[in-house]
């Protein structure tokens, strides 16, 4: 995998970071994206601390939520090539850009348990400087974005997220949430009820035509 410039001394977790929990419920990625996460997390805050220092904390962690969201987490797996190599299950539409996120965090992660803090902080920094640096504006995320703009225009009031039952293998569930606000209403469906509420969220926005 040459364009993640790093060479695993242990091939094994290379594999297993690649091995969704639909392919093998015992041996997959979820322990390794734990790890990837967290070392995401503060690489990228770091990161951000160094590149904006007039900025404040509610400009940083929107940039921060972002760079870490699974959407950029599944552009870099794709710009790398990693849905190639991704051992998964059962796989629908809605789930590609989960599985590509989480084998990305899996992928960080792995390097970490290989060859620690700087080889990670390394690759992580490399692969995301640039994208940082696209945001001239700290952007806001889509359910910040509603919340403000409901505020604002409806006397304070804020939107009311409902999490409906999940559909979808119990395996891999697709979780399902309506919002509504203003007097309309919108829903979003995705791999966690985080992603669920933020699609939701953007569907409420194009309604109110922000």
């Amino acid at each position: 995998m040459e364009k993640l410039h790093y060479n695993f001394k242990d091939q094994s977790l290379l594999d297993l970071a690649l091995t969704q929990s639909g392919a093998d419920a015992q041996h997959n990625n979820e322990r390794l994206e734990f790890v990837g996460d967290r070392v995401l997390g503060l690489t990228v805050a770091e990161m951000l601390y160094k590149m904006f220092p007039n900025e404040s904390e509610g400009d940083l962690a929107r940039r921060h939520a972002l760079l870490v969201s699974a959407k950029t987490l599944a552009n870099v797996a794709a710009r790398l090539g990693l849905g190639r190599h991704i051992r998964h299950g059962h796989l629908t539409g809605g789930r590609l850009q989960h599985i590509l996120a989480d084998a990305m965090e899996a992928v960080l992660g792995a390097i970490f348990i290989d060859s620690g803090w700087r080889a990670a902080r390394a690759v992580i920094i490399e692969l995301w400087t640039e994208l940082a640096r696209e945001n001239i504006v700290a952007p806001k995320d889509p359910k910040t974005k509603l919340q403000e703009y409901v505020q604002k225009n409806d006397n304070g009031a804020l939107p009311v997220y409902q999490y409906l039952e999940p559909t979808g293998a119990s395996h891999c569930p697709v979780f399902n949430v309506r919002v509504s606000a203003m007097g309309k209403t919108a829903s979003g469906s995705g791999a966690s009820k985080k992603a669920a509420s933020i699609m939701a969220a953007e569907e409420l926005l194009k309604i109110l035509a922000i």
